[in-house]
């Protein structure tokens, strides 16, 4: 990249530049956005700036331009800062006029009485890394990235050595927590941060904690055993645009001052320079709202872009390139649709009906929401499991397919120590992360098949209950202490079982196996190193591609469903309900964008019948066969 570029190197300079031309014209700050907006239009420029998830802290260049992959994991109160002050010049004693505006220190010499000194305003967001990013995801990211990110911001061969000395040096994560978190085929993902710091991981549980937790320095991860920078994001302009949970890749001005954490850690008068609001901060909340900036870096915004999906294998914004590619792989995913099909039918031991259901709800998205009632979402309960470590193997294989999961482990401990549900901390007036606290789309495993007999407390029946509102209206209640504030989400909730979920569900398929291997694990593993990359990059760029189709339902097949369900209702009246339609017109929608089509025809629906007819008849065979289940 050329040296003129000095916009990623050296930013406050072209701000600072932009300030001094425009003769205390207010003007100035949108030029400065315009113009930051426009280098990045450029089609290569995104990629030349480096980003936070991928390159350790301290290999990044202060007061440069970097981006950050991130969800937006809590929003504080506004902040006034000096957003133009006078200094006087040492030498000749005249007063210089400066900006103060993506910056959290001013300069020394500052002129307190000057009258041209001007108070502004701005929010802080407080971003983590995406919860649950699988670590196909990261590694694409970083290698994409690593190749063409200019040299004079860091070192590209000592980051990638950085890297590897962090896979080495994982000691400061419980080996249990390791194993649990390793996938098959064992590849060894670049984490998103430095893990020789052990701050910058997350606990390895998240059980409940009293008010004051927040008297150590945590970083708030939604998800335990999470590893990644959190960022406190200075926001200046459109605050309405934002929302909590956003996921959003976010460019601005790093801002890693020591002083910073000098302030933090004094809170002397001349911290209030930039934020006099803060001293009317309890200790917890200056802890929690000004951790070290060697930790938890500040991100002056200039730019930020809503992520629809974070699958760096697609193109991330709307434009014609994506348009094109969208177009070349619609004339595969008929081909692309069969061979995962295969795939997952031998992964569920030669199921194909159950393959076929786990495929649909692989790719359903809630589109809309009508009143309350989210449409799209298509929760599965896979039932019948083989218990010992089958479910977790499903799992592995699952998030080599998505680019975000997690997996719920639903034993009596977790149930009754995890913390689901994000919780307003009053005290350091933040709001505590919990495992519910999910970005859009991110797929939720929940093994019930490891939950055994035994007495649920009022925090794991709070937690189920959580579960049951997630998976039938794509919410969270957020506990405020004094009052629950409802969070709508878009979250694809799988729920494994050995009998019928306890939980509800859209569907239930019971799991069939035609193939019983000697030894599962080895089974399995066989399964999906048999995948080449280029095929496991395939279904990956389907299954994300899939959800973003639009979708319609012409006049004429309309009638022709509702003729045929009345049919349906008059041969049958006792078993086929308003809600059976629903399911058969989510399937039918999902048969369709699974085979590249936007629109349902007349096969479409009766294929949706056909499987839905099958489903059901496996379903009462199975209770005929257990008299004791619902």
């Amino acid at each position: 990249m050329p040296s003129s570029h000095d916009w990623i190197n050296k930013p406050l300079g072209v701000v600072e530049a932009m300030f001094a031309q425009s003769n205390s014209n207010p003007e100035w700050e949108e030029k400065v956005l315009e113009y930051f907006r426009g280098q990045l239009k450029e089609k290569e420029s995104l990629s030349w700036v480096p980003s936070l998830n991928d390159v350790p802290l301290h290999y990044l260049k202060p007061n440069s331009l970097v981006k950050f992959r991130c969800l937006v994991q809590d929003m504080f109160d506004p902040e006034f800062y000096m957003g133009v002050y006078e200094t006087v010049d040492p030498s000749t004693k005249t007063n210089v006029l400066r900006c103060g505006k993506y910056k959290d220190v001013t300069e020394c010499g500052v002129d307190l009485n000057s009258r041209n000194t001007v108070t502004a305003e701005r929010q802080t967001f407080y971003c983590v890394p995406i919860p649950g990013e699988s670590p196909w995801a990261k590694e694409i990211s970083f290698l994409s990235a690593a190749r063409v990110v200019p040299s004079t911001s860091y070192v590209p061969s000592r980051q990638k050595r950085s890297y590897e000395e962090d896979d080495d040096d994982m000691d400061t994560q419980p080996q249990k927590q390791r194993e649990s978190h390793t996938e098959t085929p064992q590849i060894q993902p670049h984490g998103n941060g430095d893990s020789k710091r052990q701050e910058t991981e997350a606990p390895s549980s998240q059980t409940t904690a009293p008010s004051d937790c927040s008297s150590h320095l945590d970083l708030n991860f939604p998800l335990p055993g999470e590893r990644g920078p959190a960022c406190l994001v200075k926001v200046y302009e459109g605050l309405d645009s934002f929302k909590l949970n956003d996921t959003l890749e976010i460019y601005g001005i790093l801002s890693v001052n020591p002083v910073l954490t000098v302030l933090g850690e004094e809170k002397d008068p001349s911290s209030l320079l930039l934020n006099p609001s803060e001293s009317m901060e309890s200790p917890e909340e200056q802890r929690a709202h000004d951790p070290p900036a060697s930790l938890v870096p500040r991100l002056h915004m200039l730019y930020a872009r809503p992520l629809q999906h974070n699958n760096p294998l697609l193109p991330s914004a709307p434009t014609e390139d994506q348009s094109a590619f969208v177009s070349s792989f619609l004339v595969e995913m008929a081909s692309v649709r069969a061979e995962l099909l295969a795939y997952l039918t031998h992964v569920l031991l030669g199921d194909g009906l159950a393959a076929e259901y786990l495929l649909l709800h692989l790719i359903s998205n809630v589109y809309t929401r009508r009143d309350v009632l989210p449409l799209g979402k298509f929760t599965l309960n896979l039932s019948g499991c083989p218990l010992n470590s089958y479910t977790e193997r499903l799992y592995q294989i699952i998030q080599q397919l998505v680019p975000c999961s997690y997996r719920l482990s639903m034993s009596l401990h977790t149930m009754n120590s995890m913390r689901l549900v994000p919780k307003k901390d009053y005290v350091a007036n933040r709001l505590v992360s919990g495992a519910l606290q999910l970005a859009r789309n991110t797929s939720l495993f929940l093994d019930e098949t490891q939950l055994e007999q035994g007495q649920l407390d009022s925090s794991g029946v709070r937690n189920i209950t959580a579960l049951g509102n997630l998976i039938s209206w794509q919410k969270v209640d957020y506990d405020f202490s004094y009052h629950q504030m409802e969070f709508p989400c878009n979250i694809n909730v799988l729920v494994t079982s050995e009998g019928r979920s306890l939980l509800p569900s859209d569907c239930q398929v019971p799991l069939q196996p035609h193939v019983t291997p000697p030894n599962m694990e080895e089974y399995l593993t066989t399964i999906h190193m048999a995948q080449f990359t280029s095929q496991m990059n395939k279904f990956r760029v389907y299954l994300s591609l899939a959800r973003t189709l639009d979708y319609s339902i012409s006049d004429e097949v309309t009638k022709a469903v509702e003729d045929d369900f009345v049919d349906m209702r008059k041969d049958d009246p006792q078993s086929v309900t308003a809600e059976d339609l629903h399911r058969m017109l989510v399937v039918a929608r999902l048969l369709s964008l699974s085979l590249g089509q936007t629109t349902l025809s007349r096969d479409g629906w009766m294929r949706a019948k056909h499987i839905d007819m099958l489903r059901r008849s496996r379903t009462e065979q199975q209770k005929s066969l257990n008299g004791n289940e619902p």
